[in-house]
């Protein structure tokens, strides 16, 4: 199923733009008439059914500039259920890249869907333990990482680093309606800030807001990773846009990352109900619970126009045995 390198019938990345064109769907309800809010979704699940969501923004410019570097392996890091994973393995199949996927902890058989599919796609599984995983960024780790698999381009866990940010601008770039409040999950902070880039950027008159709700117990340290993001970038932090604001909410993580409760998965199968779509229970879900708690508690102005962005992950709902329609 694997294919190496690039040959003639490889998809063009670059010409790939259809992938990152996400249509924009306003959520109707008497919840949401009450509040006088008009809330839209930004459905980067509907991008591909297997590398969707942020996870293509983040890939997209670094497959790109991995191609560019005459690189045909792809490595990187996740656990057994990553997203980051799933969608690696999917998109390097798709643009013939070789992909090898360094697994926190012990390898369990049989494999679970997540890394079934991960195999499927051709990517190469090697498990490390939890000790050596976390020198994932550690310069001498990823050179002896290049001793063992020969020259690959190496994504960060999660795909998050600077070319991730320019492919998550383009989220605000495609937004043509005027908003008031922009809100993400938040795992690392790259989207937030790639949001917030973007705003900056477009130098909107109006005051706009940008939440990134965390999706980790005690997650207000990703303020700290989103300001670095914005730095390296270019943004720095001493407030010339006073415009633009953003913060981490941090209230809504349910116990931590990929900790889960029955209010949650109550959440979740009411909003399907409601609203004709599925939520993944690691982050999007958590995000419309807070963002929902927060409309209730009267916090954004009557009027507000409000966009969330849905950023896929539907795949990691079976790590909890909820398929993708709850």
């Amino acid at each position: 199923m694997n294919t190496a390198g690039t040959t003639n019938n490889t998809p063009s990345i670059e010409a790939s733009a259809e992938l990152t064109v996400s249509p924009l769907q306003r959520l109707r309800s008497p919840f949401l008439d009450e509040a006088s809010i008009k809330l839209y979704v930004k459905r980067d699940d509907l991008i591909h059914p297997h590398f969707g969501g942020n996870k293509w923004r983040k890939l997209k410019y670094n497959l790109i500039q991995a191609r560019k570097q005459q690189l045909d392996t792809l490595l990187t890091f996740g656990g057994a259920w990553s997203n980051h994973i799933y969608a690696t393995a999917a998109a390097g199949h798709h643009f013939g890249f070789r992909s090898i996927g360094i697994i926190r902890g012990e390898k369990h058989t049989p494999l679970n869907a997540t890394l079934t599919f991960a195999e499927q796609c051709g990517m190469q599984l090697h498990y490390i333990d939890r000790k050596q995983y976390r020198g994932k960024n550690d310069p001498g780790y990823l050179e002896s990482l290049k001793q063992r698999f020969g020259e690959s381009y190496i994504l960060p866990e999660g795909g998050s680093n600077q070319l991730a940010l320019e492919g998550c601008k383009e989220i605000v770039d495609e937004i043509i309606k005027p908003f008031d409040i922009i809100c993400c999950a938040s795992g690392t902070g790259a989207t937030l800030a790639g949001l917030v880039a973007a705003m900056r950027e477009q130098q909107h008159e109006n005051h706009q807001t940008a939440i990134g709700f965390s999706a980790l117990k005690g997650g207000a340290f990703l303020g700290r990773d989103v300001k670095q993001f914005l730095q390296q970038a270019g943004h720095d932090e001493t407030g010339r846009q006073k415009n633009i604001h953003w913060h981490i909410e941090d209230r809504f993580h349910f116990g931590g990352y990929a900790k889960i409760n029955d209010d949650l998965t109550r959440f979740m199968s009411d909003f399907k109900s409601q609203y004709g779509f599925s939520l993944d229970a690691v982050y999007t879900a958590k995000m419309f619970y807070g963002l929902f708690q927060l409309i209730k508690h009267h916090t954004f102005r009557p009027g507000s126009r409000i966009i969330a962005v849905h950023s896929g992950g539907l795949q990691g709902n079976k790590g909890f045995n909820l398929s993708g329609e709850v």
